[in-house]
């Protein structure tokens, strides 16, 4: 007999208005997967760039990579989980439901401190502010960092994770309530969008930064080429008001020989040591109190198109999460 359960279901492209709450079997795990009782997803922008056809994924959809939860069901051959494990995925498929298939060398082991509502909100944005800063460009104690949208969920972790590291760093923000988030999170100086720039080559005494993680895209990117120092890099992660434009290289030469990066997480994720080496360092620091998750705002998996509506208006700070 077929068992049921709740999932969101987007039946073509469209506004946040397509996610529809739906009855959908309870999936079977195959070789190498998890079936896992999903107790939080976490809501990102990838999500919504799939669920609006910016990027081109099969329909009807039911997103979600990001989860939390416990190990209900084991694939043939599965070595390394087992019934009851806690785990969290940034690499899961279909999340946003109350059951979720997740393969095992993607399951992320959760120390019996960490809540799972928690754990869900740091797979994605905890390894995408890990590999920003060790990989895609190592920031050393006492360089200067340029962080966009510093009250959001990868700001916030960013920002603490290069205090820890003794960068000085400067953050954009919107508002007074987000300027004090990232000011918590220990920014040195907090900006507003506009001009930012210019205020940084005065923080900067005209030199500028060594590094911008953009994550804002098409409204920022111009103002973070304009931030940079000498050979500085521009880290770009996202777009959250757009994708940038194609641009002339030759204004890299022009600034000063920059550089421009535009990494995505999967790349950073390519085998079962490097998921285990990025996400156990965030999962200890968290566990050890050095890490501060904010959870921003908790949605029911039935609204999980006002959450995507809401992420979107960049109304949010922290990480948004939905609870089926």
């Amino acid at each position: 007999m077929t068992e049921y359960c709740n999932a969101i279901v987007a039946q073509a492209p469209g506004g946040p208005e397509v996610l529809t709450l739906a009855q959908v079997p309870v999936p079977s795990p195959g070789p190498g997967e998890l079936l896992v009782k999903i107790a939080a997803v976490g809501v990102n922008f990838i999500d919504t760039y799939q669920r609006d056809g910016t990027y081109s994924v099969p329909f009807p959809l039911t997103p979600g990579s990001e989860a939390a939860g416990t190990v209900v069901g084991l694939g043939e051959g599965v070595k390394t989980a087992a019934l009851g494990d806690r785990v969290a995925t940034a690499e899961g498929r279909a999340c946003y439901a109350e059951y979720a298939l997740v393969p095992a060398d993607a399951a992320l082991p959760v120390p019996a401190s960490v809540p799972l509502d928690v754990a869900a909100a740091l797979p994605l944005q905890g390894m995408t502010a890990h590999y920003l800063m060790n990989s895609s460009y190592r920031v050393a104690p006492g360089q200067t960092v340029l962080v966009h949208a510093g009250a959001g969920g990868v700001g916030l972790l960013l920002t603490q994770l290069l205090k820890e590291r003794k960068a000085r760093v400067i953050t954009t923000v919107s508002s007074d309530e987000k300027e004090e988030l990232s000011r918590v999170a220990g920014a040195d100086e907090v900006l507003r969008y506009q001009d930012f720039s210019a205020a940084v080559r005065e923080y900067t005494d005209g030199a500028g930064v060594d590094v911008v993680f953009d994550g804002v895209g098409r409204d920022t990117f111009d103002g973070s080429l304009a931030s940079l120092r000498t050979r500085g890099t521009l880290v770009l992660f996202g777009g959250a008001s757009g994708q940038v434009p194609p641009f002339e290289l030759q204004r890299l030469n022009a600034g000063g020989s920059l550089t421009v990066i535009r990494p995505k997480l999967g790349d950073y994720l390519l085998n079962a040591q490097e998921r285990l080496w990025r996400s156990s360092e965030i999962f200890a620091s968290v566990a050890a109190g050095t890490l501060t998750a904010r959870i921003g705002a908790r949605f029911p998996l039935a609204e999980a198109g006002p959450a995507h509506a809401a992420l979107q208006g960049r109304g949010t700070t922290g990480k948004v999460i939905l609870l089926p």
